[in-house]
């Protein structure tokens, strides 16, 4: 497991439907090394702190071995790196092998999973199709954010080392699977629960599968 690239990027304003959007997914190539800090990498920012940024989504990874299934998906579509708005492009780790709360050190830093990538239509400016969104979604292939558990420096190349694995954590595919889910099998139920206690999960994820418990109860 390692990263592929490290990537940072500041707001800009680009024009969509019309209007002008300030967005941060465009996203350039870090030479050498950099900090990795509480609430973000150096030099890299985002334009809407309601729903980017912040210390559960700290950093963006996006595993480097989807890019050969969207070339399928999207022939003929210039795919560079960071396309989907990625600090991280990392190898050797998948949505269903990498769970909620696992740790992981990266260079000298320390870095704990906390929830997949729900795609806003931001991603669907930076490919200039507002149906990239459902589609991404729909793919399960996500990527998911890292708070920082301990700040230091990391540099592309850097191998990323598992230190622990959470004992109630669920897959990243699995909650992203849930999280869309109409309907609720027995199994379903159990994971959300497990999901509950894993204390990385942010307060809005654990409210939503509250509700969702709530109205599947009744």
């Amino acid at each position: 497991m390692k990263l592929v690239s490290v990537r940072t990027g500041l707001p800009r304003e680009v024009m969509w439907h019309g209007e002008s959007v300030l967005t941060a997914i465009y996203k350039q190539p870090v030479k050498g090394r950099v900090a990795l800090r509480k609430t973000n990498l150096d030099g890299d920012r985002q334009a809407d702190l309601s729903v980017h940024g912040g210390e559960h989504k700290a950093v963006y990874c996006y595993p480097a071995e989807h890019y050969d299934y969207w070339r399928e998906e999207l022939p003929g579509r210039e795919l560079p790196i960071a396309i989907f708005g990625e600090n991280f492009t990392t190898a050797g780790l998948l949505e269903n092998s990498v769970h909620l709360g696992d740790v992981f050190t990266i260079g000298s830093a320390e870095v704990v999973v906390t929830q997949p990538s729900l795609p806003c239509y931001k991603l669907g400016i930076r490919f200039e199709s507002d149906e990239i969104v459902r589609r991404f979604l729909a793919s399960g292939r996500t990527g998911f954010y890292f708070a920082v558990t301990r700040e230091g420096e990391v540099g592309t190349a850097d191998a990323i080392k598992l230190i622990s694995q959470e004992p109630n954590g669920v897959s990243i595919s699995e909650i992203t699977r849930l999280y869309v889910a109409k309907r609720f099998a027995e199994d379903d139920v159990d994971s959300m629960r497990r999901a509950l206690r894993v204390a990385p999960l942010p307060k809005g994820w654990k409210e939503y599968f509250r509700e969702r418990l709530q109205t599947t109860n009744a």
